[in-house]
């Protein structure tokens, strides 16, 4: 079970102003305490004694600790409901930057829906327990304490048929506690699991239309939310059951504290007022004794919430700065696999001693069959990973012993699949380079081909390209992303074939593009297009974890190996089918 004094690190920065929310709701508990008190009194003037001067001073006191006691709750409501909204900002900054330092391996086994769901479900229940708990818990134990102080001082007879009760409350409330938190957990997790399966259906969408899969879609949804709904209920019947016993046994405290008082008063040993007084404090420890069966549930529900946010926040990423961590100069660009073999799963190896080396301002081309390990190699290059054997250096620095910062600075990578935030297209366009002026942004965007699309459009460059950028085609939508790489004017390159969803005429002004901007840099691309293979320098083929051949086009294409094979295989599909320009080799 995770404690909650782990929680205290982010509390300390507010804990006076806390205290002083804690002191303003406890003067509010005080002074509606001395309202009772004060009623009970005004009812014997009333009743008993009938005096029209003392009843006008105590009406006059009685509202001037009434407007003292509302500015009091103004005062603790606006402070509380602050610290609570900045205490939970700083936590849920403090969890999403640990989020962004976990390893690209974390985010291959979380769903995203598993993570969002933490971020913000779990961290809304942790809000109501470390804020609105602590302070309604302070208002009820003023409440309780002086109130049975005040029953003690009024009629300790009395007192005690509520003091009884106590171990009663305090029974039941364990035996309702541990059911209560297990529940609170499980729809904590399904809660998870159904925005999960919201966002994969939102992210799908056009994939769902297109299959006709929307009522298998709305199946799935309903079958989640009828699990949800069921742990909801069961939580419900648990909780119907737990709060109106405690009310129960509090109703039957008053029943007494009504018996027992109201015999005194006939007996003439307790005024009226004094039995009214008594009767409303006894009335008003019924709240604490209520708000102990909620404050209770909160407490299990916020374990269970807590235990699954530092389940994330300890998570360790695989891939960190060593110790001896160096930042990375600016590189020429030479790049070193030394006998590196790795695999994502330890039975499945993906590369196998794999050994070669890219010299300052070389285009070196990956090709191989589906599976062969391409993506896996500029994955290690990027450092999204570590080999599980070997070393890979840059300009001779090992990038295990550089900060991850400084290598990144000096890379930059164009997927095949394009990656835009929701935002505008001047803002993903500077993403990596954020002091980028006007000139330099048009510029690049030009060198991509994208200006005059850009242009076009109604906002030009603040135009928002909406969610992953479904407001624009796939062919823009790339040359955006080569935009941001030459704005980022990186020393390495790692293009994943970056020309794959231009039509012809695109592709060719994109194409010089690159060619300029990697003259003199170190370019390595998974290569799918003939055109692209032809122009490298150099080309790696690699089958099953390895390299079978390497060389330039016109030298592996006389030898009758994989490569030869591929290329004729392509070369045939194309003749078969209706000519395309940059068809595919895979």
């Amino acid at each position: 079970m995770i404690p909650f004094s782990r929680f205290f690190p982010f509390l300390r920065p507010y804990l006076s102003h806390m205290a002083l929310a804690g002191v303003l709701i406890m003067g509010v508990a005080a002074l509606n305490l001395t309202l009772l008190r004060l009623a009970g009194q005004l009812w014997d003037i009333v009743t008993v004694q009938r005096n029209v001067t003392l009843m006008t001073q105590t009406i006059l006191v009685f509202l001037g600790i009434a407007l003292m006691q509302s500015v009091m709750a103004m005062g603790q409501s606006y402070l509380t409901t602050r610290l609570s909204h900045q205490i939970i900002a700083d936590f849920r900054t403090h969890l999403f930057r640990h989020v962004h330092t976990l390893s690209l391996n974390f985010f291959a086994r979380r769903r995203t829906g598993e993570i969002l769901s933490r971020l913000m479900n779990d961290v809304g229940v942790i809000q109501r327990l470390v804020t609105d708990t602590p302070i309604d818990s302070a208002k009820q134990v003023v409440t309780l304490i002086g109130g049975l102080a005040f029953l003690l001082y009024m009629n300790w007879k009395l007192c005690l048929l509520i003091v009884f009760l106590l171990p009663i409350l305090v029974l039941v409330a364990r035996i309702f506690g541990r059911r209560l938190k297990a529940l609170s957990t499980q729809i904590q997790d399904q809660t998870a699991s159904l925005s999960t399966l919201i966002e994969e259906v939102i992210s799908g969408i056009r994939v769902v239309k297109s299959f006709v899969q929307t009522d298998r879609e709305a199946g799935r949804f309903g079958l989640a939310l009828r699990r949800l709904v069921a742990q909801a209920v069961q939580r419900a019947n648990v909780l119907s059951v737990f709060i109106p016993t405690i009310t129960l046994l509090t109703l039957i405290m008053a029943g007494g504290v009504l018996w027992y008082g109201g015999k005194q008063v006939i007996d003439e040993s307790m005024t009226p007022g004094e039995l009214l007084a008594f009767v409303l404090f006894a009335g008003i420890l019924i709240g604490p004794f209520g708000s102990a069966a909620r404050i209770f549930s909160q407490i299990k529900e916020g374990q269970g919430a807590m235990q699954r946010v530092f389940e994330l926040l300890d998570t360790t990423p695989e891939v960190t700065d060593s110790p001896d961590a160096h930042p990375l100069p600016d590189v020429h660009g030479h790049i070193r696999f030394d006998h590196v073999s790795f695999a994502y799963d330890p039975r499945h190896p993906v590369l196998i001693d794999l050994s070669f080396e890219v010299q300052p301002g070389e285009t070196v081309a990956l090709v191989g069959p589906t599976g062969s390990g391409k993506s896996t190699i500029t994955n290690l290059l990027h450092r999204f990973y570590d080999p599980v054997e070997g070393c890979i250096t840059i300009d001779g620095h090992d990038l295990r012993h550089v900060l991850l910062t400084s290598l990144y600075r000096q890379l930059a990578i164009v997927p095949q699949e394009t990656i835009l935030f929701g935002d505008t297209i001047r803002e993903n366009i500077r993403y990596g380079r954020a002091d980028a002026t006007e000139e330099d942004l048009i510029a690049a965007s030009r060198s991509a081909n994208a200006h005059d699309f850009i242009s076009a459009l109604p906002d030009g460059y603040d135009t928002l390209v909406g969610e992953k950028g479904v407001n624009l085609s796939g062919g823009q939508r790339q040359r955006l992303a080569i935009a941001r790489a030459i704005l980022k004017n990186p020393r390495l390159l790692i293009l994943d074939e970056a020309t794959s969803a231009l039509d012809s005429e695109s592709e060719m002004l994109v194409q010089r593009a690159l060619q300029r901007l990697m003259a003199g840099r170190t370019t390595v691309v998974i290569a799918h297009r003939l055109t692209t293979i032809q122009e490298a320098d150099r080309i790696l083929v690699l089958n099953k974890g390895r390299i079978v051949e390497k060389g330039t086009h016109a030298t592996l294409i006389q030898r009758d190996g994989l490569y030869r094979r591929l290329y004729t295989l392509r070369t045939v599909e194309l003749e078969i089918e209706t000519p395309r320009p940059g068809d595919v080799i895979d």
